[in-house]
């Protein structure tokens, strides 16, 4: 007896085992077999006979933002940094007021330039009337031949004195213009590279900007791709930071290919935007020919789980069938990639709500 009660209890053991393992390898569950399925599509005269659609197909090429009228003002002077109007990002206007430089010594000399030219004046006046005496007393037999070549040598010695002064002074203004470093095209400040105070030499850079609306993509295009674009045709450019697609027209392509990759450098005209800023990456879609592919409508398809079905007509009637589909479509269309052969006749599936 006690015999019995020890074996019993591995044989229970073993059978709960034996019933678990049946039940993780679904025996207890109803299965379907593949193949024919009576009754799970529509009339045959709804069948969507399955044919290949030519599609162009574009290639994604790296690209970059680029500006075309950009700009670093630099300074012509020697001389300390007195107001800085700008900051990274600010909008101007072509000819607004970017930076002040220190400019009494220019000041000064333009001042004293000025004084010159009058007292010159001044004097050429005196020596243009002294010459009208001569020349009228010449005409009488009162002077000497030779005063009155010294008063016309006066004159004309003060009036050259005159034109070096007026040049001097254009120089002293031209000087002190510079002391006002003004934009010389209209756009946004990228970055500024003086502070308040810093002594800044002739050609050292201050201020860049660049013309938001002279924005363009840059991208280096594959010889193959290259010879098929030309100057004009339209491309659609995608900005992946902005999560946005624009069109842009082919504004320039540089004749020579880079002997190094074999390609071309194509620039493409964007229209202008707030958000766009030079240095930013985009990929620029490049025409590469066509390609067939299998579409139908997504209303044709049922899922089980994570596998896709479509009911197609056979010879013995309506089958359920695997396929493997591309990714989803803007136009309610769907491409099957495998499973499906071009002139299949697919079915309207019934609507049974969850499928076994």
């Amino acid at each position: 007896m006690i015999q019995a009660r020890k074996l019993l209890l591995p044989l229970a053991a073993l059978c709960l085992l034996l019933l678990v393992i049946a039940w993780m390898a679904g025996l207890f569950n109803t299965r379907i077999e593949p193949g024919v399925e009576p009754g799970a599509g529509q009339s045959v005269e709804d069948a969507l006979v399955a044919t290949y659609t030519e599609e162009p197909v574009t290639e994604a090429v790296p690209a970059s933002v680029q500006a075309v009228e950009r700009t670093v003002v630099s300074s012509r002077l020697l001389a300390r940094v007195s107001r800085l109007l700008v900051r990274s990002g600010d909008t101007v206007e072509a000819g607004a007021l970017l930076v002040a430089l220190e400019d009494d010594d220019l000041t000064a000399q333009t001042r004293q330039a000025r004084e010159s030219v009058n007292s010159i004046q001044a004097r050429l006046d005196e020596a243009s009337r002294n010459l009208q005496r001569a020349s009228s007393m010449h005409e009488r037999g009162l002077i000497a031949d030779t005063d009155l070549d010294a008063a016309i040598s006066a004159a004309r010695t003060l009036e050259a004195e005159l034109q070096r002064a007026r040049r001097r002074v254009e120089e002293s203004e031209a000087a002190l213009s510079y002391a006002q470093v003004r934009a010389p095209i209209g756009g946004r400040v990228v970055e500024r590279f003086v502070e308040p105070g810093d002594t800044v030499s002739p050609g050292e850079p201050m201020v860049s900007l660049y013309n938001p609306v002279s924005l363009r993509v840059e991208a280096w295009v594959r010889e193959s791709l290259a010879l098929s674009l030309t100057e004009g045709d339209t491309l659609a450019v995608a900005i992946p930071a902005l999560d946005r697609g624009l069109e842009g027209t082919i504004e320039e392509i540089v004749p020579a290919a880079d002997p190094g990759a074999r390609a071309f450098m194509v620039r493409v005209r964007l229209p202008p935007g707030d958000s766009l800023q030079p240095g930013m990456y985009a990929r620029m879609q490049i025409p590469a020919g066509s390609v067939e592919r299998l579409l139908i409508p997504q209303a044709r398809v049922r899922s089980i789980g994570q596998l896709d079905v479509l009911w197609v007509q056979g010879e013995s009637g309506p089958e359920r069938r695997f396929v493997r589909l591309g990714p989803a479509r803007d136009d309610n269309t769907v491409e099957v990639v495998a499973g499906l052969s071009p002139g299949d006749r697919v079915l309207v599936p019934q609507d049974r709500g969850n499928l076994p």
